[in-house]
């Protein structure tokens, strides 16, 4: 690995650890406000894509440019990348930026 490299991985880590730091700051402050921000995503304004897999039908989405798919996001991450909610299974894919969902 060059110098070029290992300052990039450096880099991405440092962003990583504010990131993880951010998130725990805003959890802490809306749970000592009662406000519950990481509930408040609303799946119909995610864009989904059908597709089949292995198990059959399901969908996922990279949709990071809405609000509501950051804060299921963060659900997820928090949830240590698995959680249920109004009768669908969500699943955060390996690479991290991919979020699956199945009806139950």
């Amino acid at each position: 690995m060059n110098k070029e490299d290992t300052a990039t991985a450096a880099l991405l880590e440092f962003l990583n650890a504010c990131e993880a730091g951010i998130t725990a700051a805003k959890r802490q402050i809306a749970e000592n406000k009662g406000v519950a921000e990481e509930d408040s995503w609303d799946p119909a304004k995610i864009q989904w894509v059908v597709t089949e897999g292995n198990k059959g039908p399901y969908e996922w989405s990279e949709d990071v440019n809405s609000p509501d798919f950051r804060l299921l996001g963060r659900q997820l991450t928090q949830h240590e990348g698995k959680l249920s909610r109004d009768g669908y299974f969500y699943w955060l894919f390996t690479n991290g930026s991919t979020v699956g969902r199945k009806k139950r």
